[in-house]
């Protein structure tokens, strides 16, 4: 089971877009998937509409018991493959800036449940934290139960500040809590084509991050608001800009599958010592039907747009 933490400590980026266009093309491929919702705006539960639960993320952050992730977990309207742990507005109340290290892993603690004894006897091979815009303790908590973070940026003004606090909180992270956490990528979203600006933009965020910035990016498309409206996952929406936005979605897991690990990276305790293996595991499971290098099979010829070379300064 991979766990990653999808999150931007600027608002507006599009950062429940991204969550959910992995989980969409984790579906495509079969991945077995549960998004958690740690935003107090809930866009992510919304959109993949579960039905009622008794109990919702509030709950688990606060009592990581079985019994409690049973209420709080349920099906999503897109299918019985990708679950939801349910967000609520209330989480806003558990989101204070200095939280202990044992509130932190309270999460973490129920990932570890969910790994070693799965929902209805299937276990999830992806996590996906949608995390809020902000650096309090439910961003901190997905840090601490992420293997790897994905950092989402806009090109504007305020993408180098916003992408470059979000690292930070990561090897801050990382440093303290969670050994085995890796930032994976930094991925521009909202991209407009024919911009000049976005283009600087781009130019600055490469030159600030390298190979970080992921060589592809999120176009602006309507596609991807009229998906979320009806609920659907944006590989099944039927346009030319929602194939092209699918295309970029499956490169995108892609990436994140193949920087998984064997196993989680576990909360340590008296009987079962930390586990430090930070090995990358780089085998794809054999499915003859999964998409090669992020493009599935059955999917028709698209276009993805891809980060190009500009005469900007660039590093790494």
């Amino acid at each position: 089971m991979h766990t990653v933490a999808v999150l931007s400590l600027k608002g507006g980026v599009g950062k429940t877009t991204v969550a959910l266009g992995i989980a969409s093309a984790a579906l495509r491929r079969g991945t077995r998937t549960l998004v958690v919702d740690l935003d107090p705006q809930g866009n992510a539960t919304s959109s993949l509409d579960p039905p009622y639960t008794d109990a919702t993320l509030v709950h688990v952050l606060e009592d990581p018991r079985r019994s409690v992730l049973e209420r709080a977990i349920a099906p999503s309207i897109w299918s019985d493959n990708v679950d939801v742990l349910v967000g609520s507005e209330d989480l806003e109340q558990l989101n204070e800036p200095g939280a202990d290290a044992r509130r932190l892993e309270n999460l973490s603690r129920a990932l570890d449940e969910l790994h070693q004894k799965p929902l209805r006897d299937t276990p999830y091979e992806l996590v996906i934290l949608d995390c809020p815009p902000s650096l309090g303790r439910l961003t901190k908590s997905a840090l601490v139960a992420a293997d790897s973070a994905l950092i989402v940026t806009e090109p504007t003004m305020y993408a180098v500040a916003g992408a470059q606090r979000a690292l930070e909180a990561i090897e801050k992270i990382r440093e303290d809590n969670n050994p085995g956490l890796r930032a994976i990528g930094v991925l521009v979203n909202k991209l407009r084509v024919r911009s000049y600006e976005h283009q600087f933009r781009i130019a600055e965020l490469r030159d600030s991050f390298g190979s970080l910035v992921m060589p592809t990016a999120i176009t602006d498309r309507l596609a991807v608001q009229q998906a979320q409206g009806a609920c659907s996952p944006i590989h099944e929406w039927h346009s030319p800009g929602a194939q092209e936005i699918a295309l970029t979605f499956n490169m995108v897991l892609a990436k994140i599958l193949r920087s998984s690990r064997a196993g989680r990276h576990r909360i340590k305790s008296d009987e079962d010592p930390l586990d430090t293996d930070n090995s990358d595991n780089t085998e794809d499971t054999a499915n003859p039907e999964a998409p090669v290098n992020g493009v599935d099979r059955e999917d028709p010829a698209g276009e993805v747009y891809e980060l190009r070379p500009t005469n900007a300064p660039q590093s790494g």
